[in-house]
């Protein structure tokens, strides 16, 4: 009968190490997907980083290859220079004569006057 008893023993602690063996894999597990989780998190953060500074690369690539050519230069130089080509005609606008500009002045509004006790009361109980 003792060694019924120790067989018994000897199984439970083969099942109490069975068992905090499979606790320390299914811990190690939930840190692993924890992690997988967040790094695929920021794998998505990144291709959308990526693709927004694709988009951006190909916006100034067009930005530079217009910028180089005859038709930005023309544009340029009439629209910020004020350059005329041979046969064009330049109309310059002329203000009115004798036009005054108006002038509208806001009136600055005075301090209402009150009694002092008055004056008290609303710092002390005033809204």
């Amino acid at each position: 009968m003792h060694m019924a008893g120790f067989k018994g023993f000897k199984a439970q602690w083969i099942f109490l190490i069975l068992i905090a063996i499979l606790f320390i894999m299914v811990m190690g597990l939930n840190s692993r997907l924890s992690e997988y989780f967040r790094l695929t998190s920021q794998r998505k953060e990144m291709q959308a980083r990526i693709e927004n500074l694709e988009s951006t690369q190909v916006s100034l690539q067009t930005q530079i290859a217009y910028s180089g050519s005859d038709k930005a230069v023309e544009e340029w130089a009439r629209t910020f220079e004020r350059m005329v080509q041979p046969g064009d005609q330049v109309i310059i606008p002329l203000p009115p004569k004798d036009v005054t500009p108006e002038i509208n002045y806001l009136a600055t509004p005075a301090p209402e006057k009150g009694e002092n006790w008055q004056i008290w009361w609303d710092l002390f109980f005033g809204d």
